[in-house]
């Protein structure tokens, strides 16, 4: 082929001439009249310029209007997937675990508390012995709470004269567990005076080479107290979800939206919750908006995820009671068979695009839930205007999330994993979680307005997901996964790629399922595909 130009410097002067830019505006892309209501495989992101490094790339992004996470990934409240062990890694990595409330109101309560207490700045209510308790107490409190060191006082209470530490050292190997705690217990203390600020005790802590500071009065009463623990955990995950003022770990949960949810959050906010998300699998509903009112009336510090929604007309309703936060999908989850079943949903991109455009008018972020396989599929959903990800089966197969390991028919490791609308899911109260006349919730029946049915209709599946290690490695392949993704599409953060899809200079391309094969691993006789190490 001949050049029609030979002076190739003049490259970027010519593709002025060219009157349309490659690709397609969102908009153009998402015209359900030229190509059909779209979801995540339907279509790429087409590259941009690199000028940065990966590593540069911010992912900050609200999941409420009062709080931004460092990494746009949450774990949805599903039985299998989010208890207290998810949601404190999922917080540590810089996400956000949301605790299921398929279970007692207490059960719940207890593992936001674990959340709450796992990391902290000053531990303004440590749990606290007294001196007649026994080395055995001291052991049984280890095993419930995961920690080791507890500060004795005169009292047993906090506010009381500090007389001396029991730590796991002090304990593990004595031979008598009736001794008292007395008997073992450390008596020579470094304290800080109260004042102190968390800077100042975080020196004291480093030079004093000692697990524990208390912080005291001028009387030797404990106020609170300072884990070397937690000063580590500040060094290995940088990107913790904390809040600014207490340091403690963000924790969310979910609930229903019936009258007795109410007492149920109640026992949440008591044990130190800071976000609600209403579970909902059609969140436009009378029960949804009367709950969300009275919450943001009873408890007006506490942040609220309403949902789910797939159109603006949903949205409207639920941000009009005060949402502070929104979650967006419908039928769209690995395990959900809603729009099978239903014939009600939206294909996952459009139904985001169109609802978080809409809300981003009102300030409101969104969450993109469900239809997560992959990092690509985490960048469209953000491409699409969603502020986070939250993420089900993707998360599930991981050693933090609740479900079994078993041993599949092909000899692979898998882990149980079903969707909360599964007849399995929704008969656990009867089957599994204490009889009949327990007070666990269920939250399948009450997801899907299903509690008063006599023949339970099924929304969603039991399966099971492949083992995927710890998800201390999974969940940063996935941010480094995305921070990669954002560099070839050249933009330096979430902010910007919002910004670069609204004003058209991220552009796109709809997939033909040839260009969806070709897309993928072809033409080999046998691969490994191992995504990370």
């Amino acid at each position: 082929m001949k050049a029609e130009i030979q002076d190739h410097t003049k490259a970027l002067e010519v593709l002025k001439e060219y009157k349309t830019q490659d690709g397609l505006d969102v908009d153009t892309l998402l015209d359900s009249d030229k190509h059909g209501a779209l979801t995540y495989n339907d279509f790429l992101i087409l590259p941009g310029y690199i000028g940065f490094a990966a590593s540069e790339i911010a992912l900050d992004s609200p999941i409420t209007k009062r709080i931004t996470l460092k990494a746009p990934l949450v774990s949805s409240p599903m039985d299998t997937v989010t208890e207290h062990n998810m949601a404190i890694h999922m917080a540590l990595l810089g996400g956000l675990g949301v605790i299921h409330h398929n279970c007692s109101p207490e059960d719940q309560a207890e593992m936001v508390r674990k959340v709450k207490r796992y990391e902290n700045g000053f531990i303004s209510d440590p749990v606290v012995l007294s001196p007649t308790a026994t080395v055995a107490d001291a052991k049984e409190l280890k095993a419930k709470w995961g920690f080791g060191g507890f500060p004795v006082t005169e009292n047993g209470t906090l506010r009381s004269k500090l007389i001396g530490i029991i730590t796991t050292r002090d304990i593990q190997f004595h031979p008598n567990p009736e001794d008292p705690v007395t008997a073992v217990m450390a008596t020579d203390l470094v304290t800080a005076p109260a004042g102190t600020t968390l800077a100042e005790a975080n020196d004291v802590l480093r030079s004093s080479k000692k697990g524990k500071l208390p912080i005291v009065d001028e009387n030797g009463n404990l106020i609170s107290l300072l884990s070397r623990s937690d000063l580590m955990k500040n060094l290995h995950y940088p990107l913790a979800s904390k809040l600014p003022d207490s340091k403690q770990l963000i924790c969310a949960a979910s609930i229903g939206t019936r009258d007795e949810d109410k007492h149920r959050l109640q026992l949440l906010v008591n044990a130190g919750l800071d976000i609600v998300i209403l579970d909902s699998s059609q969140g436009n509903s009378i029960y949804q908006i009367e709950m969300l009112k009275w919450v943001k009336e009873t408890f007006p510090k506490l942040d609220v995820i309403a949902g789910n929604v797939v159109t603006r007309e949903q949205a409207a309703s639920l941000i009009a009671a005060g949402a502070d936060g929104l979650r967006i999908g419908m039928g769209s989850g690995s395990a959900c068979i809603t729009q099978e079943v239903m014939a009600v949903g939206r294909p996952q991109a459009l139904a985001v695009r169109r609802v978080a455009q809409f809300a981003s008018r009102f300030g409101v972020p969104c969450i993109a839930d469900g239809g997560i396989q992959n990092i690509g599929h985490i960048v469209k959903g953000l491409a699409m205007g969603a502020s986070t990800i939250m993420m089900g089966g993707l998360l599930a197969g991981t050693s933090e999330s609740p479900g079994e390991y078993f041993v599949s028919s092909e000899g692979q490791l898998v882990k149980a994993y079903r969707g909360m609308g599964s007849i399995a899911a929704m008969e656990d109260k009867k089957a599994g979680k204490g009889g009949k006349d327990s007070k666990a919730s269920n939250a399948g029946t009450a997801r899907y307005f299903s509690e008063k049915d006599r023949v339970l209709v099924a929304q969603g599946v039991a399966g099971s997901v492949l083992d995927r290690g710890s998800i201390t490695k999974f969940v940063p392949y996935l941010i480094t996964g995305v921070q990669h993704s954002l560099q070839d599409i050249g933009v330096r953060s979430i902010d910007a790629l919002h910004e670069g899809v609204d004003n058209g200079t991220v552009r796109f391309e709809v997939r033909s399922a040839s260009a969806m094969a070709e897309g993928n691993v072809h033409g080999l006789h046998s691969y490994d595909k191992k995504l990370y190490v």
